[in-house]
């Protein structure tokens, strides 16, 4: 049965510890290189082996191939471990490289209210002062394209983007191109109104970036967001490529179980944010998003709530098709993030790859988990599925619930 395609956003038996690759069992480790993401070190206890034991189960109960987690709490580091291949013979290791989607969609946001707070422009400009071109561009601002109000249709829905996409996965998609899928329809409903997740909002937020910062967006998210949080394994990709060493994906999507490693990433998001990153770089990025630690004090509760709380209900113009979650309180989309009672997250799934980075300020706590499906693993984010039963075991009192 075909499946359908997922897009960025809307998911072995036990033993006592999981071995880096190339350690035979009863030898130890070699040490390894100061800030290296590699496997803990050691049988893992306690916590640790809660966490463990979860993935295991996980990667056998979804026949994953692989399963690529760092835990890290105040106290520091809990586990990093990487189960099953990455391709037949080929060990997951925690240093591989895979895509993280709607990660660059989170740091967009950031650098936005970063401008904006050094006055180079502001959430409420209209996007027509930035891209004058755009259809609509001056009933839409900058904080309807962050918090996905804009009512831009979302190109990855439509049939003829779908088939395309399906016929032809290693075509290269320019901006102009998927930008035009949406503008060239009708407006969902009244900008500002109403939310529904587009990824033409991205798309046009990372070309608004570019004409407020004077910069390529590459470089601007490289000095604004990898260098202040030191993702030395992050990177934008302008083309298939991912850097050495590569977790390899593989899907159904197409009807067929096939790799999807290098199927063309163009479309995903903004050229210049079409991320590659490996786990310990996205626990990082849980714990400097979630903690707001690039951004004022202001600025992060704007991140967290920049008016979407209420919106997101279906209308005539707007069918529960595309207007279905209701934002509120303890579940809503910020500038760019999602926010789920106490937790702060986001959970790319796409081209066989799925994964999420969360973190809980009450406890400190970041989970981030990326997986690679196998011939019958379930559609949706399996990753998703392991945060939140590492968030039960680890945070009994804030137990991560996505809808």
């Amino acid at each position: 049965m075909r499946r359908t395609r997922t897009v960025l956003l809307c998911i072995a038996g036990l033993m006592g510890a999981a071995l880096p690759a190339g350690t035979a069992a009863g030898q130890e480790p070699a040490a390894a290189p100061p800030g290296a993401c590699v496997n803990s070190p050691g049988p893992a206890q306690g916590d640790a082996l809660k966490v463990l034991t979860i993935a295991q189960q996980a990667q056998k109960e979804f026949g994953l191939n692989a399963v690529v987690l760092r835990v890290s709490s105040a106290e520091g580091e809990v586990l990093t471990t990487a189960l099953g291949e990455s391709m037949t013979s080929v060990p997951a290791e925690p240093s591989m490289q895979f895509r993280t989607g709607s990660v660059a969609i989170v740091y967009m946001g950031a650098v936005l209210l970063q401008l904006v707070e050094e006055g180079k422009a502001s959430l409420d400009d209209p996007v027509s002062r930035w891209l004058p071109d755009v259809p609509h561009g001056s009933e839409i601002t900058l904080r309807m394209l962050g918090s996905s109000t804009s009512g831009l249709h979302d190109y990855v829905t439509d049939p003829a983007f779908l088939a395309e996409l399906e016929a032809k996965p290693f075509r290269k998609w320019t901006a102009a191109e998927v930008i035009r899928i949406a503008t060239d329809k009708p407006l969902l409903y009244k900008p500002g109104t109403n939310w529904s997740y587009s990824h033409a909002n991205f798309a046009l937020l990372g070309e608004a970036l570019e004409k407020i910062s004077g910069l390529p967006l590459d470089r601007l998210l490289k000095e604004r967001v990898y260098g202040p949080l030191e993702l030395s394994a992050t990177s934008n990709q302008y083309t298939p490529q991912i850097p050495e060493p590569v977790l390899h994906a593989f899907t159904s999507e197409r009807g067929t179980y096939e790799e999807s490693t290098f199927w063309n990433p163009s479309w995903t998001t903004a050229p210049g944010a079409v991320l590659v990153q490996n786990i310990c770089d996205l626990d990082r990025s849980a714990r400097g998003i979630g903690t707001g630690e690039l951004l004022s004090a202001k600025s992060f509760k704007t991140q967290l709530d920049p008016g979407t709380i209420g919106l997101g209900h279906p209308t005539d113009s707007c069918p529960d098709t595309v207007c279905l979650l209701t934002n509120t309180a303890a579940h809503h989309f910020g500038l760019g993030v999602i926010v789920v009672d106490d937790w702060i997250l986001t959970n790319p799934s796409f081209s066989g790859y799925a994964a999420i980075q969360a973190y809980l300020p009450a406890e400190k706590l970041a989970i981030s988990v990326t997986v690679t499906q196998g011939p019958k693993s379930p559609e949706g984010n399996s990753a998703q599925t392991i945060a939140e039963r590492i968030s039960a075991a680890l945070a009994p009192g804030h137990v991560l619930k996505m809808r």
